[in-house]
């Protein structure tokens, strides 16, 4: 990260924590484009990803003073996103295991433009269409990078429901890639 933007953004979290005016909106603004779509991920429809959005920000704004400056405020506030996606998720017992079988969602649409994001707009779609659990699954350990030892403890599920739920939903959307592709 370069030093100017972390920069920026230890200026955010000053400037918020000391109450500036204005301060809160321009962290929401910034934070809002990366932390949006970690929702839309994990979310079974897009009215459930803008409550989750929501409760993130709230969380986000709450911890705030423990932010340290260490390293980046936007993977810092990524982290918290997730956790607080999980935490939802995890209170609507989504992850016992008769719910990571055939529990399907709503397909969602996100509103991305240009063409050069289609590509982008259609693994989204593809995503969304995926039963809860595999799409869960396939989130944190292809994107947010967590071991299946960590999505296991942090749903309560077994590593080998972890493995199995990545190795279905990374099947599946091969399938759905073929046949729409």
């Amino acid at each position: 990260m370069s030093n100017k933007k972390q920069e920026f953004e230890y200026d955010l979290v000053r400037d918020f924590l000391s109450g500036k005016s204005g301060a809160d909106r321009k962290l929401y603004d910034y934070l809002a484009p990366s932390l949006y779509p970690i929702c839309l991920r994990y979310a079974p429809n897009k009215l459930e990803s803008n409550d989750m959005f929501q409760d993130s920000m709230v969380r986000v704004f709450r911890r705030l003073q423990d932010f340290r400056f260490e390293g980046s405020l936007e993977g810092w506030c990524k982290r918290v996103c997730v956790n607080q996606c999980l935490d939802i998720l995890r209170k609507k017992n989504l992850f016992k295991e008769e719910s990571l079988k055939e529990n399907h969602s709503e397909i969602a649409s996100p509103e991305v433009s240009g063409e050069e994001k289609l590509i982008h707009e259609q693994l989204i779609e593809l995503l969304e269409r995926l039963p809860h659990g595999y799409r869960t699954v396939f989130n944190m350990y292809v994107i947010e990078g967590y071991t299946h030892s960590e999505i296991s403890e942090k749903l309560g599920i077994t590593e080998s429901t972890s493995k199995t739920q990545l190795f279905k939903a990374r099947k599946q959307l091969q399938n759905w890639m073929k046949r729409e592709g």
